[in-house]
């Protein structure tokens, strides 16, 4: 038995497939194949049952891959140990983050990242968070950045902040008249919202609580994937929006003056970094956490009493 073989089992679990198991470990598909079955015939069982496509592991099967993860997990920490030794940061790091989050933290979380380490290799993509979760347990990902709770028990989640979120209105708005707002002053049929891909989306509708969540009261419907597409529709059609409160920070030209917070307990979402149950990255993952909140404003940092966390659940 090799960690060749035991990375190639992994491999095809994660992927369901020989060919982009293959595809995945950089080699030819009947290489994996036969290396695959080579161990097979060395255990004396069957590892997949390769009549199901996608291919799925046999019962033993299941067990063994369980131990080749462990296996994996324990070569990575020896990487890890060989890495925290070094006093300059080298390695790579495939993250996912969530759109809504995406704009407000990365520009300047990367600045200051590459400048500190810039033999760093950094791989960033937006998803939405079931595509974060799906790559996470596929080890696709190394770690997302996701508003959680998940309540995902193969998932570990480090809390970051907590992100007040804030009313964004038309001008001349009945919203605007009040200094602060409260969950019942508003009306769910003006509000401008995200697709149901979005948690925000969800997180919105606990927020506006027992009233029928319908949308904006227009002769069409608008499934948005951008916050700068709400803000745009707000400042056209009217009605309102919710916005979180980094966004408010981030588009220059958002006008102060129709944004308005909310009453104590102020409604937040918490966003954390998320990894699977065999992460091994922590020095990377501790420099990109480093950097991602000298960005975010100390009083989302710190503990506050006075706030509703709102989840998509």
């Amino acid at each position: 038995m090799t960690l060749t073989q035991i990375e190639y089992i992994v491999a095809v679990e994660r992927n369901g497939s020989f060919v982009t198991a293959a595809e995945k470990c950089f080699v030819t598909q009947p290489t994996l194949s036969m290396q695959i079955q080579k161990l097979e015939e060395e255990l004396g069982v069957k590892i997949f049952d390769r009549n199901h496509h996608p291919i799925l592991a046999t019962d033993m099967g299941k067990r063994i891959l369980e131990q080749a993860k462990r296996v994996l997990y324990e070569r990575n920490v020896i990487d890890e140990l060989i890495l925290s030794q070094k006093d300059e940061l080298i390695g790579n790091l495939n993250i996912g983050i969530i759109p809504t989050v995406a704009p407000s933290v990365l520009p300047g979380t990367l600045k200051s990242l590459v400048k500190k380490y810039p033999k760093l290799d950094i791989t960033i993509s937006e998803m939405n968070t079931a595509h974060i979760i799906e790559k996470l347990k596929e080890g696709d990902l190394d770690f997302g950045i996701l508003s959680t709770p998940l309540f995902e028990k193969s998932l570990k989640e480090t809390i970051l902040y907590y992100e007040p979120y804030v009313i964004y209105a038309a001008k001349n708005h009945k919203l605007l008249t009040k200094k602060s707002i409260a969950p019942e002053d508003l009306d769910v049929n003006e509000i401008w919202s995200l697709g149901d891909e979005h948690c925000m989306r969800f997180q919105v509708i606990n927020l506006c609580g027992k009233q029928k969540f319908v949308g904006a009261q227009n002769p069409f419907t608008y499934n948005s994937g951008s916050i700068l597409s709400l803000v745009n529709m707000v400042d056209v059609n009217g009605g309102y929006t919710i916005l979180p409160e980094l966004a408010v920070r981030v588009f220059p030209h958002l006008e102060q003056d129709q944004v308005r917070y909310f009453n104590d307990p102020v409604p937040v979402r918490e966003i954390s970094l998320v990894t699977n149950k065999y992460f091994t990255k922590n020095k990377l993952s501790i420099a990109f956490m480093d950097s991602l909140l000298s960005n975010i404003p100390d009083a989302m940092k710190a503990k506050n009493k006075k706030r509703k966390i709102l989840t998509a659940n």
